[in-house]
């Protein structure tokens, strides 16, 4: 037996396995977490172990990493844009979700961006269900955002598992 293989293994399984969970607090990067421990497996253990498939498979988990953090933002500025927000409150909300998450972080940005949200519709609109609707409509996005993000870490996961259950 290859007992460190299979305690790096058994490491780099944890970290993804953490960092899919740790989806659930929306500002964790837990995407780039995956991909950073597939990537770390990679160069302890040598992309040659299953020659070029090594890579394609490193490709494929850097390209749904990608697709994950971007697809993240525009979905729930989708739902709050298509809810009636204006673009600039769709900025306001992601600016100040950012600022949110770094002051309190982690749950801060989670709770000031919707926040942020409603109060530039209604300072917009002067309509308080209004400034509600479009951000029950962000909070829509975020959930099926999460739901993508999820299932992109999930197939992450199991790309890397082909690779780790191939090396010897």
């Amino acid at each position: 037996m290859n007992w460190p293989l299979i305690f790096l293994q058994a490491a780099t399984a944890t970290v993804m396995v953490i960092s899919l969970f740790g989806l659930l607090i929306p500002i964790y990067p837990g995407l780039t977490v995956i991909w950073a421990a597939s990537l770390v497996y990679g160069i302890l253990v040598g992309f040659k172990a299953l020659g070029w498939v090594s890579w394609l498979i490193f490709a494929v988990i850097t390209i749904l990493m990608i697709f994950g953090n971007v697809i993240d933002n525009i979905i729930t500025s989708k739902k709050a844009y298509d809810s009636g927000a204006s673009i600039w409150s769709v900025i306001v909300s992601l600016i100040a979700g950012v600022i949110g998450a770094i002051i309190w972080t982690p749950i801060g940005g989670l709770l000031v961006a919707p926040v942020a949200l409603f109060l530039a519709e209604y300072y917009r609109q002067k309509d308080w269900r209004k400034g509600l609707a479009t951000t029950r409509g962000w909070l829509v996005g975020l959930g099926w955002s999460f739901i993508i993000r999820f299932l992109t870490g999930m197939a992450m996961i199991g790309l890397w598992l082909i690779w780790a259950l191939n090396t010897q």
